[in-house]
């Protein structure tokens, strides 16, 4: 390509042409041979006579410059001209290879970086250069090929959930010394990482270099803490720069089961720094719904961290046999209990009773032996449906008869009587240590410290399922903490006393740590490796490089120390992890994760991604030649008066000259537009809704209509058409059989035509469903700011008296039967025309006898546009509820929309008593 004037041109040799126009000129004026003159007498009967219309001997000045116009519009056209031309390496001639570093810090801007690759595509595609990809992140050998080729597939590159490492970037070094020469683009996300020199030298070793990177500042988010009641978040930045403001967003579920931001808080970093931190205090029950946190207008992996068990504190609710009577705190038997899980749970006291209705995660029996019977059944529904309990044994229960003879169903195992001491009947010589915990247990990894001694136990019975539930015991392979599952819950027994009467574990670390194995508390500080060392985490969850978590599928599990210590890549995938009841995050960005932003050679040209595209001008440079010539034929034709006969050619002159200049007539231009959605709207049945002025909620209204259409189509004869949302002020509301009106509580009022308009409405038979979308806060009413708006809205509409939606109602069976009407929420409240005062039930009739009327109207707050919403490709676009009893509730919302719809198109025909026989059948009856 040839840049002139900052016009490129692909095939400048064309120009050359533009050479010729002076001589065409010439050729053009040229004047035909003087006639020869010959006298003839009866030319004297023509003297005195004037021609109206004359031809003049030279072409026009206009008429020869509109036609060397013409031709250079073509030369220029031929010539390739395209605007914005590229003078980098894309400009080249050999093979191009396009480097990404593809990782989460350009996740952000990744769409700008894809406009930018798409950019550089077209021009090597112009160029006839062959372009291939290499990810850093992912490293695969490049494969040259057609730059169209890989036009198509630039939607499959998406970031990774890592950097390069030193290993990626060495593959890439090794990959391009096996390739020719070529040139390289850059596409960088503005991040420093280990080997990125040695890339760089390899591939300035085959051709020409330059780095495309935005000058936007990478941002990260460090793990979230728990510490002194509150939450620590921290934002780090690869580069210090001037004050600015980051906002951190809590993201979970709701108490509806729907994914909304639970709480928000800012920091700053302050000019010069790199870090900016904050403390969230959000209550503890609104804290274990949070499943990630996120930096405000940033997409990556980076700026995303998962929440973990770490962040949840559980309900402990605790019962001891005894109370604390002498008020010392060293003899209760819940002291070192209450210390152990204080720090990271929320305890719970009272009697067994009063603590079941509180649901909580676990109960701790300290030396309770005998429970009454009404307790142990309460007991055991609460451990069937995922409780645990964790029991220690003590002197009560040492003395008890508890599971002797048939095991107990609250305790794991049968225990022998009395128990074993120090000097006693099944006495030790002296007191005894903890045995390595077995690969099964999950306390396995644990270290025992020395100082740790039993010196006295209650005794399990040996039994053949004894071995399999025992998951500590001591050197002599005495079962020192035994469990067994119960449905979905698990009952928990340690042999000792929760005290340090029979043994010295209470004092030490390991009493805390064996509790977090067995998920009693969640330890408020990440484990490190060495608590982890001997469990294996399955991921349930990975995280792409946009942030986004999806289904591990079957991807293995990986080893705690790994968990912790690997670097984040392929084999260790961001996430959530699992082992047993725990859950453990593993972030891209770690505590001690530091990020540096990238410095190139001054050598390397740098560039942004905002690449302005080229665009070739050529196709509109041949139209223009093409009209040009056209409006040279009629020029011709007029100046020969050739041109519609005798018509006056000053007049078509000032014709031609008018239509280009002329307007359309407004009315006109209205009344076609009026005409355009007459047709749009009666060619098939269409849904429509009003328009509200809120964009969020007419998109929701769009969707929702959308996919009830959709069911509509699937599911009867009714084949309805796009919906569309109609203005009340300018549109004609005839055409719609029902309108969906969504309430919000900024939305204007219609002017007084607009009411006219609407009570014509619903008097021909139409029907409005207004929804105030708030049933999850406020029943129907004006208890909400949409109840009264609502109120607001309908109080000049003609709408008969209502009543809430019997249930012989016709909209129950129009098509389904129905008893509920949910949409996002399920209240019952939805009111419809109330029946006539003489409309009573005739014996054998399953319903009162209704006239065939509409209800015109039909009011609720159930949020039906929600449930029915559907994406372009069918997909839902908002949750419903919480797994199959949300897609329950979207399943009754929709044939709700259909018998809404079948009910205005049929009336309440389903009352005629011909159907009696078919609707007692099936309702059953």
């Amino acid at each position: 390509m040839t840049v002139l004037g900052g016009i490129g041109f692909t095939s400048p040799w064309l120009l050359l042409a533009l050479l010729t126009l002076p001589i065409l000129w010439l050729i053009l004026r040229a004047v035909p041979p003087a006639p020869i003159r010959r006298r003839f007498p009866g030319v004297a009967l023509l003297l005195g006579l004037t021609d109206d219309e004359t031809v003049s001997d030279r072409t026009p000045w206009w008429l020869l410059l509109l036609r060397m116009l013409a031709i250079a519009a073509i030369i220029l056209g031929l010539a390739g001209p395209v605007l914005n031309p590229s003078e980098d390496q894309a400009q080249g001639d050999g093979p191009l290879l396009i480097v990404l570093d593809g990782s989460w810090a350009g996740a952000t801007r990744w769409s700008d970086q894809e406009e930018a690759i798409a950019a550089q595509l077209t021009r090597a595609s112009r160029a006839g250069r062959t372009v291939a990809f290499l990810d850093m992140a992912r490293p695969q050998p490049p494969v040259f090929q057609t730059a169209d080729a890989w036009r198509s597939r630039l939607p499959g590159f998406r970031p990774a959930p890592w950097q390069p490492s030193a290993a990626h970037a060495a593959q890439a070094v090794s990959f391009a010394a096996t390739e020719g020469g070529f040139d390289t683009l850059w596409f960088s996300d503005g991040l420093d990482y280990p080997g990125r020199e040695a890339a760089l030298d390899a591939f300035e070793a085959k051709g020409g270099v330059e780095v495309y990177q935005t000058a936007a500042n990478v941002l990260a988010l460090s793990p979230a803490g728990f510490e002194d009641g509150a939450v620590q978040l921290t934002a780090i930045r690869a580069a210090a720069g001037p004050e600015r403001e980051v906002t951190f967003q809590a993201n979970g579920r709701d108490p509806a089961g729907n994914a909304s931001i639970l709480a928000t808080a800012t920091a700053s970093f302050a000019a010069g720094e790199t870090t900016a931190s904050t403390a969230l205090s959000i209550p503890s029950e609104m804290r274990a719904r949070v499943t990630r946190f996120d930096l405000q207008g940033q997409r990556s992996a980076g700026t995303t961290t998962l929440a973990d068990d770490g962040l949840r504190r559980r309900e402990v609710a605790l019962i001891s046999g005894t109370e604390n009577r002498e008020g010392l705190p060293l003899l209760s038997p819940m002291h070192y209990i209450e210390q152990a899980l204080l720090p990271t749970a929320d305890l719970i006291r009272g009697d067994l009773r009063d603590v079941l209705p509180a649901n909580p995660d676990v109960i701790v029996l300290a030396d309770v032996a005998t429970l009454a019977p009404a307790e142990a059944e309460e007991l055991g529904a609460w451990i069937d449906e995922g409780g645990m309990l964790v029991r220690f044994a003590g002197p009560r229960i040492a003395a008890s008869d508890v599971s002797r003879i048939d095991e107990d169903p609250m305790m794991p195992v049968r225990l022998r009587s009395g128990g074993r001491t120090v000097g006693g009947a099944m006495s030790w010589g002296a007191p005894k240590k903890l045995a390595p915990f077995r690969e099964t247990s999950p306390f396995f990894g644990l270290q025992i410290p020395d100082d740790v001694q039993i010196t006295s136990q209650v005794m399990a019975q040996p039994d053949p399922t004894l071995a399999a539930r025992v998951i500590a015991e001591l050197t002599d392979g005495t079962p020192l903490v035994t469990r067994k599952t119960r449905e979905q819950g698990q009952i928990v027994l340690f042999h000792i006393t929760a005290t340090a009467d029979w043994s010295t574990l209470p004092l030490s670390g390991l009493f805390v740590q064996m509790l977090e194995r067995l998920a009693v508390s969640t330890s408020a500080t990440r484990p490190d490796a060495v608590q982890l060392e001997g469990t294996t985490w399955t991921p349930e969850l990975v995280m792409d490089g946009f942030g986004t978590l999806s289904d591990a599928g079957t991807l293995p599990g990986v080893p705690g120390p790994d968990l912790l210590n690997a670097p984040p890549g392929p084999d260790m995938q961001p996430g959530i992890y699992a082992s047993g009841d725990r859950r453990l995050a593993r972030n891209v960005i770690e505590a001690e994760t530091t990020i540096t932003p990238v410095s190139w050679p001054a050598r390397i040209p740098v560039k942004g991604f905002a690449v302005p595209p080229e665009q070739p001008v050529a196709g509109w440079l041949l139209s223009l030649a093409i009209l040009l010539l056209l409006a040279d034929v009629v020029a011709s034709l007029s100046l020969s008066g050739r041109l519609l006969g005798n018509v006056n050619r000053a007049a078509m002159m000032a014709l031609m000259l008018a239509v280009p200049l002329a307007l359309p007539d407004r009315a006109s231009a209205q009344s076609a537009e009026e005409d355009i959605f007459a047709l749009d709207a009666t060619a098939e049945l269409t849904l429509a809704y009003v328009k509200t002025g809120n964009d969020r909620v007419d998109e929701i209204s769009q969707a929702g209509l959308r996919g009830l259409s959709d069911t509509l189509f699937f599911r009867t004869s009714v084949e309805p058409a796009a919906p569309t949302g109609v203005d009340l002020e300018m549109d004609e509301l005839a055409f719609f059989p029902i309108l969906y009106w969504p309430i919000t509580p900024d939305q204007p009022r219609p002017s007084s035509e607009a009411y006219v308009k609407l009570n014509e409405y619903l008097r021909s038979g139409g029907l409005i469903l207004f929804d105030t979308r708030d049933a999850d806060i406020a029943r129907f009413g004006a208890s909400s700011p949409n109840g009264r708006k609502l109120q607001d809205l309908a109080a000049p509409l003609d709408i008969p008296p209502l009543e809430p939606l019997p249930a012989d109602h016709v909209l129950t069976r129009t098509f389904y039967l129905l008893q509920d009407f949910p949409g996002r929420h399920a209240s019952r409240d939805v009111w419809v025309e109330a029946a006539p005062p003489d409309a009573e039930q005739v014996e054998g009739m399953p319903f009162r006898n209704l006239n065939d009327g509409v209800t015109p109207v039909v009011i609720g707050g159930n949020d039906w546009a929600a449930a029915w919403a559907v994406a372009s490709n069918g997909a839902p676009l908002v949750p419903i509820g919480r797994g199959f009893t949300g897609e329950r509730q979207r399943e009754i919302a929709f044939r709700f929309g259909v018998n809404l719809v079948m009910h205005v198109l049929t009336g309440n025909y389903k009352s005629d008593q011909v159907h009696v026989p078919a609707l007692l059948d099936r309702l059953g009856q």
